[in-house]
């Protein structure tokens, strides 16, 4: 036998031979949606004969194309800050975020570091002297970490939050107090005397030993101080701020401590304090009046008797503060100590993070491990690297689900049959998938599209099982090329018959990523878009570049060479078996034949009584067996579809086969062909069918009432972890946040009070508000400035009353009725600003609580600058800061006398403590609270708003379900749309809607039952969800929509043609997939691995189960109707010539008749095989030469497709 000629390239001046068919069918009076995709497949056919002419270049230029954009990783972001990640893009949170931001700065006031002591043993009581000894351990170890960087030592005193530092005008006092002033540390061991070792300040005074809280009595220090300063001003500070004996008025825990002082309250009756009795209310630091630590900041699980006394808790809680770096970078800027090591604001974070990373290691470390207690540590810097980590690309599963996915699409593709082997192929394809997701991400970090841990643990995975999808389709039709295609022809027939599949699920996937970036978090947003450009970049490379793989591929085929090892030759060609047509002598059928083929003239005709499209096919040319078929039923002929009436032209050629095992005739397509669709389009299997999935339709339904909103940090934190006890601990224990009521600018404070303390006390009677103790006045600035108001009145009356202070004179009074006497003859009027009879007239807060107007922002300034400590206490946060004023009550010139008034407030607010926020319901509650508030005090002119953690991150479920929902929504219409646009018939795109949105529900009632919370990640998904379940969908739909015959003919036939590409495409996903089940992170494999799991085999089911059974009971009728009918006019078969059977045709056509050329089968209806279908005769009509055209006339096609209507 002459060996074929090689294949090469295509002649530069190749042209495809033109196709009769489609311009008649154009011609003819056919339906629209068959001419619109007969256009758009005609343009695919010269994409794809034009990419096999140019292979090579194609090639190159692609992967020079796609290489090029894969290096824009180079510059990728990785966005790890919460507020950036999770904040609604432009909603209130959002401005209101970037309006605390522009008053005060992007950093906190201080950073958190904490540590939870819990029993071993569960439920077991921590009030015990031996558990706080434990504690103290832990503590104390803490306390004393040191870090050395930049050449200096770095330690707790150096870097924690100090709250409200006097200003002194004694230089060595301000040095002594500076060293001395005790760092805020939330502990319970502040109960005790103890308390005090936690605090590493020191000082040092000729003739005493060294000053130490655990030694220091500040009244008895004052006393020795006051012959050599002048510390009135301090002394009454301190006074005020009630810091009495400090430390050492506290009982110790172990009286027979030798350190223990003398002052301590069981000193010497050495009896061990009664810790739930001590611990009763919370504890103080070194101030009572300023630093009260309540008992929900101390204790967890807390149990008490009936008449509500402390009787046992189950954890303890200690939080040391540090300075932010700012704060730190401005505490030393400047400083003896930082200025030759250039001393920046990175260098603070940078130390700020050493030491709590420190800080957390040596607190776990501090307990051994058969104590009876454990310790759980936790910081700002640890909550950074689990972000850190959680975003991290894992290039070990990246290559493992790569390498995975090489495996599966070679060993799917490769063959027994050298010819019709692919391995190389699917290799091929799925590096080009790789390549193209990496051109898509580093498309997106040139367009400026930060990654998260949603692009770097899951997009590969996800973008390379949907890419690879669209590989295994493309190469299955490309197998599947009927064989008498020209091959020069091989690659546009295969992209004019796959193309449309593939061009409607990638633009319907992107549609459907970019739907989901309607979702307002930045993380989901960012991750839709980059997964949206992603599929752009797959879809390019599948419709673009892959094809040139495959003509390449073809020219390896034709010659004849292995596949994969493509160097040697296939040991096939020597075993070449030319198989030619022979024609059936005497007009008769050998026994056994089911299918003739045959190219025929096909005249398609619209009739103008009934809108009805025939097509009648009267044979032509000769008739050939087609290889043996195992069931020889009518159900499943190769011919006979639409695509086919669309220019493919059958003819007799050379087929090379090489003989294989008998086990390797078995493929998906076999097993499709020859039991899953005669099974499955059985009557009683829909019947089945339908009633299993309207059940499971019904439970996802109650299933969805299961599902709750909610994304806790301990979902996100690895299970085992450190971190993930600690927050376990919290959640369980401590469900405190901090947050604050902020009033911002554009009305007048002075005039609002009243409306300030409605506002305040509306936000203190919500449920979830920590109400301050009954003994504790309102910890707020405006409560503060109020009692020193009404303190220094005070003073001022007595001092006046007892003649100490005259109305020309104020040396010989209090220093605070100095200051009252300084305010109170101020006026406001810059003409007149002092008026010494308001001495008597006036008072600093009037009956009502208001102060009055004209003195409120010079008393601000005043109180400010005179009373640090209760400032630091309301952390109010002023903006603009009031100015800086100094009082000397020994000043006789008058300048001290003109207080300079704060500018008006832009930036005040109040702090709260919410607690019982368990759920997300708890949240949402509260959060609807606090606003209702803050628009109450709106309509009273107050502008306010709430601030903290719950705000930031828990708003978005006020409004997300109906996010959600109309994402979905309007993804839906968009997808009717698309598939209607390119389908070209809603019928079809009504069911693909039906099926996707049953996918939806179903996805979002399982969630339901596993106890997947629903939050913006799962959104996504199952917003994107829909654009994946078109993957399953529109091929079956569409090979339905382009078959020919009854419904249940053309169902078999689309799961025929689609069944092996579908499922290869699914088991691709679930390979893809499958990598994200060995993440470190229980998130990933719960909202991400399980969910799209589900997802997949949900798509599966209702791809290749539902949607066929749908179709075939409701389906669309077909674009083409087959009529065999004789006619005088058009069949006249004359005597057989040279042994065939042929009939002639008339030299003309009946009027509004097209001409098409086509193959088609005609079906015999042999004796069926056992276990085949039947379709019913009467919905199928053969040719009969008895045949009358009364009795097939128009009449007998009401089921049939109808013709457009012509104006």
């Amino acid at each position: 036998m002459a060996r074929p000629p090689p294949l090469g390239e295509l002649p530069p001046g190749y042209t495809p031979p033109a196709r009769p068919a489609t311009p008649q069918i154009l011609a003819g009076s056919l339906k629209a949606p068959l001419w619109l995709r007969a256009y758009f497949q005609g343009l695919l056919f010269s994409l794809g004969c034009g990419i096999q002419r140019h292979c090579g270049k194609v090639l190159f230029l692609g992967l020079l194309a796609f290489g090029a954009l894969a290096l824009g990783l180079r510059v990728a972001i990785i966005e790890t800050d919460l507020e950036q990640l999770w904040v609604e893009v432009g909603s209130r949170v959002s401005q209101e975020l970037e309006y605390t931001k522009e008053k005060l700065g992007e950093e906190a006031a201080y950073t958190s570091q904490m540590l939870i002591q819990t029993p071993r043993q569960e439920g077991e009581n921590v009030l015990t002297p031996e558990a706080l000894d434990l504690h103290l351990q832990a503590a104390l170890t803490a306390s004393k970490v040191q870090v050395s960087l930049y050449g200096k030592s770095w330690d707790l005193n150096k870097i924690c939050y100090k709250s409200g530092v006097p200003l002194i005008e004694n230089g060595m006092i301000e040095r002594m107090i500076e060293k001395l002033f005790p760092c805020v540390i939330l502990t319970p061991l502040d109960c005790f005397w103890e308390g005090a070792k936690l605090q590493g300040g020191s000082a040092y005074l000729p003739g005493r030993p060294d000053i130490q809280w655990t030694n220091l009595d500040p009244e008895q220090l004052l006393e020795e101080l006051g012959p050599f300063a002048s510390l009135e001003g301090f002394w009454e500070l301190l006074d005020k701020a009630q810091v009495g004996q400090a430390y050492v008025g506290r009982p110790c825990l172990h009286p027979d401590d030798l350190h223990c002082p003398p002052s301590a309250p069981n000193h010497h009756s050495r009896q061990a304090p009664n810790v739930a009795q001590e611990l009763s209310g919370g504890c103080h630091g070194f101030s009572h009046k300023f630093m009260h630590w309540q008992e929900e900041l101390l204790l967890g699980g807390m149990a008490r008797d009936p008449q509500g006394h402390l009787l046992r808790a189950e954890a303890l809680q200690s939080t040391f503060l540090l300075m932010s770096p700012r704060q730190l970078y401005e505490h030393f800027r400047g400083d003896y100590q930082t200025h030759d090591i250039g001393w920046s604001e990175e260098q603070a974070g940078t130390v700020l993070q050493a030491w709590q990373r420190r800080f957390v290691q040596l607190a776990q470390e501090a307990l051994p491990e058969n104590a009876s207690q454990q310790i759980h540590a936790f910081s700002s810097t640890t909550l950074d690297d689990i972000l850190h980590a959680f975003s991290e690309v894992s290039t070990a599963r990246v290559v493992g689900g790569y390498l995975l996915m090489l495996a599966y699409a070679c060993v799917t593709m490769l063959r027994w049959d050298c010819a019709q082997s692919q391995g190389a192929v699917g290799l091929a394809g799925v590096l080009l998938v790789a390549l193209a997701v990496a051109s898509g991400l580093g498309l997106c970090a040139l367009l400026g599209i930060a990654f998260n841990a949603a692009t770097t643990q899951v997009l590969p995975f996800l973008a390379l099982g949907i890419g690879v999808d669209d590989i295994f389709l493309l190469a299955h039709a490309f197998t599947e090329t009927p064989p008498g295609t020209p091959l020069q022809e091989r690659t546009g027939e295969c992209l004019q018959r796959m193309g449309t599949s593939v061009t409607l699920t990638s633009i319907n996937n992107m549609v459907a990523f970019f739907m989901a970036a309607l979702v307002p978090i930045p993380a989901l947003r960012a991750f839709s878009l980059q997964a949206a450009i992603v599929v752009g970049c797959n879809f390019a490379a599948v419709m673009l570049v892959f094809p040139a793989v495959l003509s390449l591929d073809l020219h390896r085929r034709h010659c004849q060479r292995l596949d994969v090892l493509c160097c040697f030759s296939s040991p096939c060609s020597a075993r070449v078996i030319q198989i030619l047509p022979q024609e059936l002598g005497n007009g008769t059928v050998p026994v056994g034949i089911a299918h003739l083929t045959a190219t025929v003239q096909a005249f398609a005709h619209c009739e103008a009584s009934t809108q009805h499209v025939v097509t009648i096919l009267p044979p032509q040319a000769h008739l050939v067996p087609p290889p043996s078929d195992p069931l020889g039923s009518e159900l499943f002929s190769p011919g006979g579809s639409t695509r086919d009436l669309l220019g493919q032209e059958e003819g007799t050629g050379q087929k090379a086969a090489c003989k294989s095992l008998p086990c390797a005739c078995w493929s998906l397509a076999h097993f499709a062909r020859s039991q899953f669709a005669p099974l499955l389009l059985q009557s009683h299997t829909k019947a089945v069918v339908l009633v299993l999935f309207g059940a499971l339709l019904g439970l996802s339904l109650y299933g969805a009432t299961l599902v709750q909103d909610g994304l806790a940090l301990t979902d996100v934190v690895p299970r085992g972890t450190k971190e993930h006890a600690f927050l376990s601990a919290q959640l369980r224990y401590f469900s405190l946040y901090e947050v604050a009521l902020v009033t911002q600018g554009g009305f007048d404070y002075a005039h609002s009070q009243r409306a300030l303390f409605d506002l305040h006390q509306r936000f203190s009677s919500l449920k979830a508000v920590l109400p301050p103790p009954a003994t504790q006045a309102p910890r707020t600035w405006l409560h503060y400035y109020r009692d020193w108001l009404q303190g220094i009145q005070a003073a001022f009356d007595q001092d006046w009353a007892s003649g100490r202070i005259t109305r020309h004179s104020y040396r010989n009074g209090s220093e605070d009725g100095a200051l009252a006497y300084k305010l109170l003859v101020q006026t406001g009027d810059a003409q007149e600003p002092l008026d010494f009879s308001q001495l008597t007239t006036k008072k600093l807060v009037d009956k009502e609580g208001l102060i009055p107007p004209e003195l409120f922002y010079m008393g601000l300034t005043m109180w400010v600058s005179s009373d640090p400590l209760g400032l630091a206490a309301s952390q109010a946060n002023f903006y603009p800061p009031p100015p800086e004023w100094l009082h000397d009550k020994y000043d006789t010139t008058g300048e001290n006398l003109r207080i300079p008034a704060a500018q008006p407030l832009e930036f005040a607010q109040f702090p709260f403590l919410l607690r019982g926020l368990q759920k997300t319901a708890d949240f949402v509650e509260a959060i609807e609270g606090a606003r209702a508030a803050c628009a109450e005090a709106g309509r009273a002119g107050v502008r306010a708003y709430p601030s903290g953690s719950p705000f930031l991150f828990w708003e978005q479920y006020l409004g997300l379900r109906r996010c959600f929902l109309l994402a979905v929504c309007t993804l839906l219409l968009c997808t009717f749309l698309v598939c209607a646009l390119l389908l070209l018939n809603p019928w079809t795109a009504a069911l693909i809607v039906l099926v996707l949105a049953m996918m939806t529900v179903e996805l979002f009632g399982i969630m339901g039952f596993l106890g997947i919370k629903l939050s913006a990640i799962p959104v996504v998904i199952l917003v994107a969800s829909v654009g994946i379940g078109v993957e399953f969908t529109v091929h079956v739909a569409l090979g339905f929509l382009t078959a020919q015959g009854s419904r249940n003919l053309r169902a078999a036939r689309a799961l025929e043609c689609t069944f092996a590409p579908v499922t290869d495409g699914a088991i691709s996903t679930l390979l893809g997939l499958i990598m994200l089940a060995g993440s470190n992170f229980d998130f990933i494999v719960r909202y991400f691995f399980m969910v799209l799991t589900i997802l997949t085999l949900l798509g599966l089911l209702h791809g290749l189960v539902l949607l066929p059974v749908l179709l075939s009971i409701l389906g669309p009728p077909p674009e083409v109707v087959q009529m065999y009918k004789e006619s005088a006019e058009v069949l006249s078969p004359p005597a057989p010539q040279g042994g065939g059977l042929r009939w002639g045709v008339p030299s003309t056509l009946p009027q509004s008749f097209a001409r098409v050329t086509t193959s088609m089968t005609v079906a015999l209806h042999p004796p069926p095989l056992p276990g085949a279908y039947i379709h019913p005769a009467s919905e199928e009509p053969t040719w009969s030469p008895t045949a009358t055209p009364a009795a097939n006339g128009p009449s007998n096609l009401g089921s049939r497709g109808l013709c457009p209507a012509t104006g």
